[in-house]
């Protein structure tokens, strides 16, 4: 494939990809592979998730993290905070030992107690309030699992594997949604906190609902951060640290962050969809890229239990 240089985030249409011929399908894959190739990232236009469906999302995340402390704290579960309600304050960064100034509350897949997955993830938990909470972002959660299946689909020929390589490597996957809130920056916080310092994502591409307010950058292969700008229908999607494994850095994960406002000290909500492979899946080097350099074959429970340590949330 001949590359070239790009000098901003493309912006692509989903629907060219599923509805479009040959040649547009062609030209979408080519233009994702170089996004993710040259920024790490891509803005997606016209992906069919319901924007109705997206504002009631938003409205019941602010509902519930408005609730008192006291009450969210009821939604703690487990040691790695993979499900529920996860407090202010208690991610950091890996390497970076100052907290993360969010609160935030996860979804995975959702079975039944008798279904072979329960043995694999920890169930879902749910709040008694807000109403509808549980029914609408399972919803999303599906549209956003479903966009990022063909997301992978799109790109597995530029990286010269079959096209339901990243199927079986996720169908049944430990994805995540995150349901995230940056309060108003409290008085007195330590000046080397930020919303989010500067990280790499965990998993396999991230998609990521445009967030109620600006202040994402992420940092160019020539080491300038760059504010990612989308309006309020697009998805952000971001190559994450599994990506880049497979591909021996190829695609490397991009180093991204949310810095505090300079403006009015107003809330930030966001709704990134980490998309994760299936916890016995094998993160293994795709044969083009081996130089000898490769990362060690591993499962991708095994590398999500190791980063969950390194960002505290695992002891």
């Amino acid at each position: 494939m001949t590359e070239m240089k790009l000098d901003k985030v493309p912006e692509l249409s989903l629907s060219a990809y599923t509805s479009g011929d040959a040649a547009v399908r062609d030209k979408f894959q080519k233009e994702l592979y170089l996004g993710f190739k040259h920024f790490g990232f891509i803005v997606l236009n016209d992906h069919g998730i319901d924007m109705d469906m997206l504002q009631r999302a938003y409205d019941l995340s602010a509902e519930f993290f408005a609730l008192p402390e006291e009450e969210k704290n009821q939604y703690i579960v487990g040691t790695d905070f993979q499900r529920g309600y996860t407090p202010f304050g208690r991610e950091h960064a890996k390497g970076n030992r100052y907290p993360d100034l969010k609160e935030f509350w996860h979804v995975g897949q959702e079975f039944d107690s008798k279904d072979p997955l329960a043995k694999i993830y920890p169930m879902n938990v749910w709040p008694e309030k807000p109403e509808g909470f549980r029914e609408t972002f399972l919803a999303l959660y599906q549209a956003l699992e479903n966009a990022g299946q063909v997301m992978l689909e799109a790109l597995a020929p530029s990286i010269g594997v079959d096209t339901d390589y990243f199927k079986r490597l996720a169908t049944n996957g430990n994805s995540i949604m995150r349901l995230l809130h940056y309060p108003p920056i409290p008085e007195g916080t330590d000046p080397h906190c930020v919303r989010a310092a500067a990280h790499e994502d965990i998993n396999l591409i991230t998609l990521l609902v445009a967030a109620s307010a600006s202040g994402l950058e992420l940092l160019d292969r020539d080491g300038k951060w760059l504010p990612v700008e989308a309006s309020p229908n697009a998805l952000i999607v971001d190559a994450g640290d599994m990506l880049a494994r497979i591909t021996n850095n190829h695609i490397p994960a991009t180093t991204h962050r949310v810095v505090n406002p300079d403006g009015p000290n107003e809330p930030r909500y966001s709704m990134p969809f980490f998309m994760h492979p299936h916890s016995e899946a094998m993160l293994a080097c795709i044969d083009r890229y081996r130089d000898g350099k490769e990362m060690p074959d591993i499962t991708a429970d095994g590398f999500l239990q190791e980063r969950l340590a390194e960002i505290g949330l695992k002891d």
